[in-house]
């Protein structure tokens, strides 16, 4: 990775400032290129991403929804998930109290170029790159050593104490789901779980203010998520998270309360080697992980499966009316874990797609390339690789 004094990004304007100064035009920086820009006919409105509700996934008609949801989708929403009401509303409310502060006070907390936690922009590292007309504010939560203490506001009060509360209840639904998302494919409910060691947590909020020329940008830049489980929460202001499905953008209309869940990359590549790093190999390998490797946690669901369950492009846009915020937590396996598919997905009708690799080094592949569609996963795909040896690329069999 390029060190920090490597990496030069150029002007990145603040785009609620560009907001308040009531802007009429879009700074170039942000105009995507034609066929990149939002809207046009390949916006599906009318279809609706599925919903499960995870008090009923005891049941095989509900279980066997979530199955077509990972098959087909790779993006679900989900409701009676046990995480009160009132603790999303407070979450969502300190967010949004965080990101109305003075810019002075938020860049307290600034993203290095090319870092990913902290306030800022994430994934630049040209001075050329088009922008996302977005604000983030992007921490490492879990374990302990990815999270840098510094980052964590202190401003509004009981920010933290939220934040934590939250994560632990998001961390346990994650769990649960990935339980069920074992059954879906035959496996004992803790196959996951067990694989998966001391699992990485990240959270990144977003703030979207409205943009003037909105046709021509966007919030977020397609792309896939790079942990096993990703989970979404999102204000009701309107619909901006677009999902890709048969080749068309499909809206995700928020539900009061839900939860928006989608699989990440890993799930779709794997065989897991090693899960636990209690060993003094493993606590060195703590020493090399950086911050930036907290977020990149959210691709590899895919490669778990073989490609059975798929990550999906999406996206974020925005509009000239309204703002809009949303609190996103990535969950993926420990650094030191070894991926590759699953034994039970190879087959001589799926032939192993994926070689193994280690997390923590698609991770630093992950978090130092800019958001473009699903490429960051041709990094593990069996088909781009002409070095490494037979017996590296897959050990399914």
């Amino acid at each position: 990775m390029a060190s920090e004094a490597e990496i030069k990004i150029g002007q990145v304007d603040d785009v609620q400032e560009l907001h308040r100064a009531g802007l009429e035009t879009v700074p170039d920086r942000y105009i995507r290129d034609g066929d990149d820009r939002p809207g046009g006919d390949n916006v599906c409105a009318l279809a609706h991403i599925p919903v499960i509700d995870v008090g009923e996934l005891t049941r095989d008609d509900e279980l066997n929804k979530l199955r077509l949801a990972c098959e087909e989708w790779g993006f679900f929403q989900v409701v009676n998930h046990g995480i009160e009401d009132e603790l999303l509303d407070e979450m969502e409310k300190l967010a949004r109290e965080f990101f109305m502060l003075p810019l002075e006070e938020k860049e307290k907390y600034p993203m290095a170029p090319g870092g990913i936690q902290g306030y800022g922009h994430a994934f630049v590292f040209s001075e050329d790159q088009k922008l996302d007309w977005c604000n983030m504010l992007a921490l490492g939560v879990e374990p302990a050593f990815i999270r840098q203490p510094k980052l964590w506001p202190t401003t509004p009060a009981k920010f933290k104490e939220t934040l934590e509360k939250y994560s632990v209840e998001i961390r346990g639904l994650c769990r649960r789901l990935l339980a069920h998302i074992a059954e879906t494919l035959g496996l004992a409910p803790g196959t996951f779980g067990d694989l998966f060691g001391e699992a990485v947590q990240a959270v990144r909020m977003n703030f979207y203010p409205p943009c003037p020329r909105p046709e021509l940008v966007l919030g977020l830049s397609a792309h896939s998520d790079g942990s096993a489980v990703t989970v979404l929460q999102q204000d009701m202001s309107c619909a901006g998270l677009q999902v890709i499905k048969d080749g068309a953008w499909v809206p995700v209309h928020p539900i009061p309360h839900a939860l928006v869940i989608n699989l990440g990359d890993s799930l779709e590549a794997s065989e897991i080697d090693s899960p636990w790093f209690l060993s003094g190999a493993a606590m060195g390998i703590r020493a090399w992980l950086t911050d930036q490797q907290a977020l990149a946690a959210h691709a590899r669901a895919q490669v778990l499966t073989n490609g059975r369950y798929r990550s999906v492009e999406h996206r974020a846009v925005t509009n000239s009316e309204q703002d809009r915020l949303s609190v996103v937590t990535f969950y993926a396996p420990a650094y030191d874990v070894e991926l590759g598919p699953l034994p039970e997905f190879v087959t001589d009708e799926a032939p192993c797609r994926y070689r193994r690799f280690n997390h923590g080094e698609y991770s630093r592949h992950y978090v130092t390339r800019r958001l473009e569609g699903k490429k960051t996963l041709e990094f593990a795909k069996i088909n781009q690789i002409t070095t490494a040896a037979p017996e590296e690329l897959c050990s399914c069999k």
